[in-house]
């Protein structure tokens, strides 16, 4: 079974620390003709329809398209039956009218931009929506039966503490939330907030404080009987991501929309990430991954998975020794960064600190 990833690359606003693709709301026209190509690109993939079994529909702002305009796009995807149809959105877009339609169309999972309770935080990182709305855009969707809600939150932003960590971690989980996706903070180049990093305007939160930060959110949230199931992901049992987990466990799905990529039998396909350009020809390139291309983004991705990699099927599906193929990793079992536990290569908790040091020697 493969998944389908849908990107609506439309905001109302830009948040200061994003890099993804992403455009203005734009007109109508042009709204109508992203939808359009959008479609037709979806159903150039007809012939998959019948083996996917998880939706992903993220952005940008997915519910910042009108009514109509979702609407539009549910009717398109209705041949398909997922297990797992998840949407994307800004509680600040929401409203009751969208809920009912996800809960029409099939919608059994939401995703929401909550980042954090503190809302002079949310005002430096250029986030439009306040905690009522969060609180009422949950509300909403537990009344409609929709019960499976993610919050993306962030940690190591600028301003933060451990004590507002903790008073964050305290007010979501009053929520009664299965599952919640807790990232680190990034500055990424083409951003805002980089710009104002550049010129002074902030100083960064350093290393150790944001360790800290992490291993008190581990630590909380496992307290609190959530799986710390991934890197950055908690989830009640039961709750875990279906779709997310296709790109942890390195398994095929397809990407359509602006700057969106696929992995499909082996070939890597990119999009464009141009608006005007993508109107015109959706797809950037297709790359066939070669055997090492692929040995290297299994382990990487499955490393992200506090299971980690086993061992046997890895060697099996590729025809290798591990070991011998990365006698780096025997260093990295000496550093404790890796352990091998009943057949299963993972990262440390000292190497879930230190991931992005334990994948080099697999590239």
């Amino acid at each position: 079974m493969i998944g389908l990833y849908i990107h609506i690359p439309f905001c109302k606003s830009i948040c200061h620390y994003c890099d993804f693709v992403k455009v203005g709301v734009k007109k109508e026209s042009e709204r109508e003709k992203y939808l359009d190509t959008l479609i037709n690109e979806l159903n150039s993939y007809h012939n998959y329809f019948d083996q996917i079994d998880t939706i992903y529909i993220g952005g940008g702002t997915p519910n910042a398209m009108t009514d109509n305009e979702l609407i539009k796009l549910f009717e398109a995807l209705k041949p398909i039956k997922p297990i797992e149809f998840s949407i994307e959105i800004n509680p600040e877009s929401y409203t009751h009218n969208q809920g009912e339609i996800f809960k029409q169309y099939g919608v059994n999972r939401v995703s929401i931009g909550a980042q954090t309770s503190d809302e002079k935080i949310l005002k430096f990182l250029n986030r439009k929506h306040n905690n009522d709305e969060v609180i009422n855009t949950i509300s909403s969707l537990k009344q409609l039966g929709i019960n499976n809600i993610n919050l993306d939150l962030i940690f190591a932003i600028p301003g933060q503490t451990l004590k507002s960590i903790n008073k964050d971690i305290k007010f979501f989980i009053n929520l009664d939330i299965p599952h919640l996706s807790y990232y680190n903070l990034i500055l990424e180049e083409n951003t805002y907030l980089y710009y104002l990093y550049n010129r002074g305007r902030f100083s960064e939160v350093d290393d150790e404080k944001s360790r800290q930060m992490y291993a008190n959110v581990i630590d909380k949230l496992t307290k609190l009987g959530y799986n710390h199931y991934e890197i950055s992901n908690f989830s009640k049992q039961g709750y875990e991501s279906l779709h997310n987990l296709k790109y942890w466990e390195n398994k095929d799905y397809i990407g359509i929309g602006l700057g969106a990529h696929g992995l499909l039998n082996g070939i890597r396909t990119y999009n464009e990430r141009s608006f005007n350009k993508y109107l015109k020809n959706t797809l950037y390139e297709k790359v066939e991954l070669s055997i090492e291309d692929r040995i290297t983004e299994e382990l990487i991705m499955g490393l992200r998975l506090t299971k980690g990699i086993n061992l046997s099927e890895v060697n099996l599906k590729y025809n290798i020794n591990l070991h011998e193929k990365f006698p780096k990793i025997k260093e990295m079992k000496e550093l404790k960064l890796i352990a091998e536990e009943d057949g299963y290569l993972k990262l440390t908790k000292e190497g879930i600190f230190l991931g992005n040091q334990v994948f080099q020697i697999f590239v």
